[in-house]
C-alpha cells in the first residue's frame, strides 16, 4: 500500500508523528547523512496527505535495546494512547525499537486507536493481519540483527584482546604508541610520581601509610584535565584513591588485562537498567598476558602487595593485621593455643590493655579460653626481639641510614622535577607574551597575568626544594647510626619512636605468635614462629590478682619495713623523697601514704610512747648536749660521734650512750678549734738538710 489515497481522512486529521533516532553519540556527530534522510520524513508525511507532522528526536545518541531510557519514545506512546497520531513515520524498524517487547507494544497501540506506520517501503496498518505480519517480521528481523552484530563484536574485540593488540583504556603511566603499543609516558616527573608509591608501601605496608607520608612530603600527583584521552594532566595533592588504584592495578606489573569487571542487568521500573564496573574475582578474569609490556614492578611484587592489602582490612579472618599503632605490641599476632583463634586486644581504663580469646565466649557461650596483660609479655618480645636483632644491629643501622638517604634523594628528585615542569611552564609563559601584540591589551593583560602566575609556582618549587637540599646537605654521620645500633634498648625506648614502627619491626621478624597460659605456675606461654622456620618459647610470670602496673616498688616497701619501727612517716617520706623513690603512680610520698601503705601491708608504726631513750635523733642529741644540729651533725661527719643509718639517705641515729664519751665531750669543749686530732710528733718547719 504505497498510494496516499488509502489513508482514510478520520487518519489524515491527525497529526503525524516523524520519530528521528541514532543509537549513540559518535553517529549523532559522524552520521549526518542517516539524520538528514530521517528528517526528510517530515516532507513525506506531507506528501501523503497530513497538514500536522510533528518531529520527536529527544532520543538520539540513545540506544532502542530496552536498556536505556528514551523520553521521545515514552512521550509517542503517550499521544498514541491519547489518540492525536494518525501515522508513525520512521526510517526503518530499527529506529522505532531493538526489542520485540517495545515494538509489539507500539503496534498494539496503533492497532487500537488505527494509526497508521509509514517507512519508506510503503504504508502499514497494523488491524490487518498481512502487516501485522509483515511488521512483526520486521521487528524480528531487527531485533535478530542486532543480536548479530552484536555476537561478532564481542567475539572480535575478545580474539583480539587475547592477543594483547586491545588498545583498551590504560591507566595513568601508560601510553599506546603507534609502532611499539603498549609502553611507559614519556613524561618522567608522571613515572616517578608512580615508583614512589611502590616504594614507600615497600616500605610502610600500607596504603593509608603511603598516603600520610606522600601528603608530608607534598607530593603532588597527575588528573587527566582532557577526560579519557589522558593527554593533558593537571597536578594536584595526592588523594587515597589514587594510591589505591596504583597499588591494585595489575597493568603496573606488566600485565595486560581485559575482563576483569562486569555489567549487571536488573529490572527498574520496568525497564532493563545495567551498571558497570562490577569487579570480578581474579579466577573470572577472561584475559591475563604477563610480561605483556614493560612494568613498574614486576608480578611477584603485585601478588605480595595484593596480600598485604587484604591483609591490612579490618576484620579480615584468618590473616595477620598490619601494625596500627596503639598500646598493644602483639595485636593480631597472638594465637590461642586451646582453639587456634587469634587473640583480641581489650583496654582497662585509660592506659592498660590485655589480651584474651573471648571468641569462645561470645559465639557459643563458653567460657574464655585464656587472658592476660599486655605489659609484661610485651616487654618480654621487646627484650627477646632485641636479643634476636643484636647480632646484626650495626648492618641494620646502616641499612636504615641507607634507606632514610635513598627517600631523601627521592623526595629531592621528585621536588626537581616539579621545578623543572614550572620553570617551562614559566618560559612558555613568557615566549606567548614577548610574541604577543602589545597593543592588544585583552590578549596581553592575560598572557600578562598567566606568566606572573607560572612565576609564582616556580617560586614554590624552590621553596619546597630547600629543605630537602639542606638536609641531603646536613644528613648525619654513619657513627651516629653505629652508636645508636650499640644501645637498642634506648632506641626502642626513645619517645620518637612510634608503638607502629615498633610493630612493624617486630613483624619483619616473627611470623606467629601461640600464646596459653599455665595456671599451676601462673605462667604465660609464648611459642614464637620466626620468618626463616626458627622456633622459640618464653614464660613470662603471670601477675597475681591485685598486683597490676601502679604496684609500689619492693625497694620502697623494704626501707619502710626497715624504717617503720623507728621513724615516723614523716622521716620515712622524706627520706624516700631523698632516695628519688616514688609510689606506684609516679608521685611524691607524704606522711599520709606512707601510712596509708603501712595499713595495707601490715608494717607497725613508730610509736613515740615506747621510745626506751636508747636511740635519739640528731635534734634529740643536741637538746641532751645543748649546742646546735650543725655541731651534731659535724661531729658524725667527722667521726667523733657514732650514729648509724637503716639505709643510705636515712635519718641517723644515735646512741645515748655514746654522747657522754670523753672524745665526744673533749670536741665539744674545744670551742673555735678545729675537731681533729693532733699528731705527737708534729713535722719541722725547716726540717734539717
Amino acid at each position: 500500500m504505497t498510494g496516499g489515497d488509502l489513508l482514510p481522512a478520520t487518519v489524515l486529521k491527525r497529526k503525524a508523528v516523524v520519530y528521528v533516532r541514532q543509537s549513540t553519540q559518535t553517529q549523532v556527530q559522524t552520521n549526518l547523512e542517516s539524520q538528514r534522510r530521517q528528517y526528510e520524513l517530515v516532507d513525506e508525511a506531507r506528501r501523503r496527505g497530513f497538514r500536522d507532522v510533528e518531529v520527536i528526536d529527544d532520543d538520539l545518541g540513545r540506544s532502542a535495546s530496552g536498556t536505556m531510557a528514551r523520553p521521545g519514545f515514552d512521550r509517542l506512546v503517550a499521544w498514541l494512547c491519547a489518540g492525536d497520531v494518525g501515522a508513525v513515520l520512521c526510517f526503518d524498524a530499527s529506529r522505532l525499537a531493538r526489542n520485540g517487547r517495545d515494538w509489539h507494544h507500539l503496534l498494539e497501540l496503533c492497532g487500537l486507536v488505527g494509526a497508521r506506520v509509514i517507512d519508506l517501503d510503503g504504508v502499514y496498518d497494523p488491524c490487518r493481519p498481512n502487516d501485522r505480519l509483515l511488521l512483526g517480521m520486521k521487528g524480528s528481523i531487527s531485533e535478530f540483527e542486532l543480536g548479530i552484530l552484536r555476537a561478532r563484536m564481542y567475539d572480535a574485540v575478545r580474539s583480539k584482546a587475547r592477543r594483547g593488540e586491545l588498545r583498551i583504556s590504560v591507566p595513568i603511566g601508560y601510553v599506546w604508541h603507534r609502532e611499539m603499543g603498549l609502553g611507559f609516558d614519556p613524561d618522567m616527573r608522571l613515572q616517578e610520581a608512580i615508583r614512589l608509591i611502590f616504594a614507600r608501601f615497600r616500605e610502610l605496608g600500607s596504603a593509608r601509610q603511603v598516603l600520610l607520608s606522600l601528603a608530608a612530603d607534598h607530593l603532588h600527583f597527575p588528573r587527566p584535565s582532557d577526560g579519557k584521552r589522558m593527554i593533558a594532566f593537571d597536578w594536584t595533592p595526592i588523594r587515597y584513591r589514587n594510591v589505591i588504584s596504583v597499588l591494585k592495578n595489575p597493568f603496573y606489573a606488566g600485565a595486560y588485562i581485559y575482563g576483569k569487571s562486569e555489567h549487571r542487568t536488573a529490572i527498574v521500573d520496568g525497564r532493563a537498567q545495567k551498571t558497570y564496573g562490577h569487579e570480578r574475582p581474579f579466577e573470572e578474569w577472561e584475559v591475563v598476558l604477563k610480561d605483556h609490556h614493560e612494568g613498574y614492578i614486576d608480578w611477584a611484587e603485585f601478588e605480595r602487595n595484593q596480600k598485604q592489602l587484604a591483609a591490612n582490612a579490618y576484620g579480615r579472618v584468618g590473616e595477620v593485621k598490619s601494625g596500627r599503632g596503639g598500646q598493644a605490641l602483639l595485636v593480631g599476632l597472638l594465637r590461642c593455643a586451646r582453639c587456634g583463634r587469634r587473640l583480641k586486644t581489650a583496654y582497662y581504663g585509660r592506659s592498660g590493655c590485655g589480651y584474651r580469646c573471648d571468641s569462645p565466649n561470645l559465639m557459643l557461650g563458653a567460657t574464655r579460653c585464656l587472658t592476660f596483660g599486655s605489659a609484661r609479655v610485651d616487654s618480654a618480645l621487646a627484650r627477646e626481639l632485641l636479643r634476636a636483632v643484636e647480632p646484626i644491629a650495626v648492618e641494620a643501622a646502616m641499612a636504615a641510614e641507607r634507606l632514610r638517604m635513598e627517600r631523601v634523594n627521592e623526595r629531592r628528585h621528585i621536588l626537581e622535577l616539579d621545578l623543572q615542569k614550572a620553570r617551562y611552564e614559566a618560559s612558555l609563559a613568557e615566549r606567548r607574551y614577548a610574541a604577543c601584540d602589545p597593543d592588544n591589551r585583552l590578549i596581553a593583560a592575560q598572557l600578562e597575568k598567566s606568566w606572573e602566575t607560572a612565576l609564582r609556582q616556580v617560586k614554590a618549587c624552590q621553596a619546597r626544594l630547600e629543605p630537602a637540599t639542606h638536609e641531603m646537605a646536613q644528613s648525619s654521620n654513619p657513627v651516629d647510626f653505629l652508636g645508636l645500633a650499640e644501645d637498642l634498648e634506648t632506641a626502642w625506648a626513645s619517645p620518637n619512636v612510634s608503638m607502629r614502627s615498633r610493630q612493624q619491626l617486630l613483624r619483619a621478624l616473627v611470623v606467629d605468635i601461640i600464646a596459653d597460659v599455665d595456671e599451676a605456675a601462673r605462667d604465660v606461654i609464648l611459642t614464637i614462629h620466626w620468618r626463616g622456620g626458627q622456633h622459640s618459647q618464653l614464660r613470662v610470670r603471670k601477675p597475681r590478682s591485685g598486683e597490676h602496673g601502679c604496684r609500689t616498688p619492693d625497694e620502697a616497701l623494704a626501707v619502710m619495713r626497715s624504717m617503720a619501727a623507728r621513724w615516723s612517716d614523716e622521716h620515712i617520706a622524706a627520706s624516700l623523697n631523698r632516695m628519688g623513690m616514688r609510689t606506684g603512680q609516679g608521685k611524691t610520698w607524704t606522711a599520709r601514704r606512707v601510712s596509708s601503705l603501712r595499713q595495707v601491708h601490715g608494717i607497725h608504726a613508730y610509736l613515740s610512747a615506747q621510745k626506751d631513750g636508747e636511740w635519739l635523733t640528731m635534734r634529740d642529741a643536741a637538746a641532751a648536749l645543748g649546742v646546735s644540729r650543725h655541731t651534731i651533725r659535724r661531729l658524725v661527719h667527722a667521726g667523733v660521734l657514732p650514729a648509724a643509718q637503716v639505709v643510705p639517705d636515712a635519718p641517723y641515729q644515735i646512741r645515748s650512750s655514746d654522747l657522754h664519751s670523753q672524745v665526744v665531750s673533749a670536741a665539744i669543749a674545744r670551742k673555735g678549734r678545729p675537731c681533729r686530732s693532733e699528731s705527737p710528733e708534729p713535722l719541722p718547719m725547716f726540717p734539717d738538710t
